[in-house]
Parts: structure tokens; C-alpha cells; sequence
């Protein structure tokens, strides 16, 4: 009589001990997650970032094509003081005075976009450099709770001045502009600590959407808007510079 040979299921070594661990490996995992946020928020105190993910979504699915990356790095120091002025007013006029959310901003925004006319958003000028910087672009719950933690992360480490330079080094002027300096030079064929009142408000009038708002000659939008921050730019002084370059 021929031997019978059994066939036993084929188990997965592990696989009782994988779960049951599983609450555990995700706690080590959100540690490391959170160490690595804290290590590269202060990193990123004294070291220029070369990349950011803002750049990297915009190179891997662009809303268009590129013709060239355009991108160059300097101190605050050399930013037109007029260009610095002009962001926040157009961007975060309480930029000196909270930390890292404006409550009000959000509030009237949140109003705003009841009306049903547009949408506008209430992220302060710490907020869109941590988009800038970490996040990812699709909107959900998850990403604005990792945008809070980097936020108040970049408000506890850096002074504002840091905070302010880092901004206007990483943000988009347009298709492929990042930062003053390739702005100033693209758009009106000069550095950026010589931008004027008039080319500062102009670049920042288009920060909202600067693959649909034309900077130079400005479209009908750009120039209305650009009227209104020099009106803002008057009323914050300089006096709002100083306070965000004293501060600690």
C-alpha cells in the first residue's frame, strides 16, 4: 500500500508576531518621523536648502511646461528692503506679531470662502514656508496637521528674519522662478536688492498664482492688486521691517 504524503498549508513565519507588533512599530516609526522634523527644521536654520519639496512636486507634474528652472540663493541682506515689505503686506500683514497662526486671518477667510464667491486661504507667512518647504499638494486634514507641526516647529527654532529669508528664496514667481533673486533678473533684468517699490509690489501681487497672474507688463489683476500693497507697504513702514529684524 503506497504511503500517504500530507500537505500542510504553507504558513508565513512571523506573521502572528508581525501583528501583534504592529502598534509598536508605528510608534517607533512616528518617533523617527518626529526626530526627523525636529533635525531638519534646525538644520535648516543655518543651512540654504538645495531642494524643497514644492520644486520637486512642480519637476515631477508641472501645471505646464518648463521651459528652465530659474533659482539663486541670497542672504536677506541682499533683497530689496521694499520686496520684503511688499510680501507681507500682500501675504501675512501680522507677521511680526504672531506665532506662526493668525487666528483673525483665518476667521476672515473662513467668512470669505462661506460667500461661495472664491477661495481664499488664511496661512500666514510661517504656514506657506512649511508647504514650501515639506509638504506635499494634495489638501486633506493630514497634510494641514503636518503643515501645523512644521509651522510651529519653524516658530520655536528660527527668528523671523530666517524665517522671512528662507520664503522669499523658495517661493514661486512663476513657471519655473524661485526666489527674488531669478525673479528680479528674470522679470526686470536686475538683482534683487534693486527692486523698487513698484517691481516689488508687482511680484507680489502675483504670489497668489504666479502661473496665471503676468508680472511684467502687468495683467489687469497684477496692477490693481499691486496698487493696493503699495497703499499697505505705506501704512506698515518700515518700522515693520525693523520689528521682524530685532526679532528673537
Amino acid at each position: 500500500m503506497a504511503a500517504v504524503t500530507r500537505i500542510t498549508p504553507l504558513t508565513l513565519p512571523g506573521r502572528r508576531w508581525h501583528w501583534r507588533q504592529l502598534p509598536r512599530l508605528l510608534v517607533i516609526l512616528l518617533l523617527w518621523a518626529l526626530l526627523g522634523s525636529l533635525l531638519s527644521v534646525a538644520l535648516l536654520r543655518f543651512i540654504d536648502p538645495p531642494m524643497w519639496s514644492w520644486r520637486l512636486l512642480r519637476a515631477i507634474a508641472p501645471p505646464a511646461p518648463i521651459e528652465q528652472v530659474r533659482h539663486q540663493w541670497v542672504d536677506l541682506n541682499q533683497i530689496s528692503p521694499a520686496l520684503q515689505l511688499a510680501v507681507v503686506a500682500a501675504e501675512d500683514q501680522r507677521f511680526a506679531d504672531h506665532s506662526g497662526f493668525d487666528l483673525n486671518a483665518i476667521q476672515a477667510a473662513l467668512r470669505h470662502n462661506e460667500q461661495g464667491r472664491s477661495v481664499r486661504g488664511g496661512s500666514t507667512l510661517t504656514q506657506q514656508t512649511a508647504k514650501n518647504l515639506f509638504m506635499w499638494s494634495e489638501r486633506s486634514f493630514l497634510r494641514k496637521g503636518v503643515e501645523a507641526w512644521f509651522t510651529l516647529l519653524i516658530e520655536l527654532g528660527w527668528d523671523k528674519a530666517r524665517i522671512l529669508e528662507v520664503y522669499l528664496n523658495i517661493v514661486e514667481f512663476g513657471p519655473g522662478i524661485y526666489g527674488a533673486e531669478a525673479a528680479a533678473r528674470h522679470y526686470f533684468n536686475k538683482p534683487a536688492a534693486r527692486l523698487s517699490s513698484y517691481e516689488a509690489s508687482l511680484l507680489a501681487a502675483a504670489l497668489p498664482n504666479p502661473w496665471r497672474y503676468q508680472v511684467n507688463p502687468p495683467s489687469p489683476y497684477v496692477a490693481k492688486r499691486s496698487t493696493w500693497i503699495r497703499r499697505q507697504m505705506g501704512q506698515l513702514g518700515r518700522v515693520t521691517l525693523d520689528r521682524i529684524h530685532q526679532a528673537p
